[in-house]
């Protein structure tokens, strides 16, 4: 098949993890305590960058930040560059960011036995969990004139263990179901690759 088709192929994909990214948002589960409820929406940039490697990932997750920056309602039903910059913006810039880096790393793990699983998942976890907290928390602090202690008490500590097993899960099905979609996971031949 030629790179065409399989870039249509790939296009197909990003769109529908897009969809998948958009359904999982709209699962959201509020803490009554602070401005950050609990959704699904690592769970899909997790699944995206996993299944369809750093750029078929990205475009997945940037077309739904893009799309939500101008305005239509994805995001757990919200739009706009109010929900862009606001209390929850650092979380959302880097859920493209998250994909990609996902996905450049994990495709580069080989093998389906217990070392690929524990790399999957931290690298899933690192780059799903960690990295959202880094852009999420400051930003979170700025946006809602508390200290940066506060924000961590509000938009990281209860959702640690919640993004454990997000991670945990995602790496299980990435590990999977990637043999499904060997264009978008495999490296190319030059790349180096970590065998487990």
């Amino acid at each position: 098949m030629n790179s065409s088709a399989w870039n249509v192929r790939g296009l197909v994909f990003s769109a529908l993890f897009a969809t998948l990214f958009i359904v999982f948002s709209m699962i959201k589960i509020s803490l009554g305590f602070n401005p950050v409820p609990f959704t699904l929406e690592s769970f899909a940039v997790m699944l995206a960058g996993g299944l369809l490697g750093a750029r078929y990932g990205f475009y997945s997750i940037f077309t739904v930040f893009i799309l939500t920056a101008i305005g239509l309602p994805l995001l757990h039903g919200q739009g706009g560059i109010s929900l862009i910059i606001g209390k929850t913006g650092g979380f959302i810039w880097m859920f493209p960011v998250a994909a990609w880096a996902i996905g450049w790393v994990s495709s580069r793990i080989r093998g389906e036995g217990i070392m690929a699983f524990l790399l999957l998942f931290v690298t899933i976890e690192a780059f799903g969990s960690l990295l959202l907290y880094v852009g999420g928390a400051p930003w979170l602090a700025y946006t809602a004139g508390v200290s940066f202690s506060k924000a961590m008490t509000l938009a990281v500590y209860p959702f640690i263990l919640p993004d454990l097993l997000k991670a945990l899960v995602a790496s299980f099905i990435v590990l999977k179901l990637r043999k499904y979609v060997p264009s978008f996971a495999a490296p190319k031949p030059a790349s180096p690759r970590i065998s487990a």
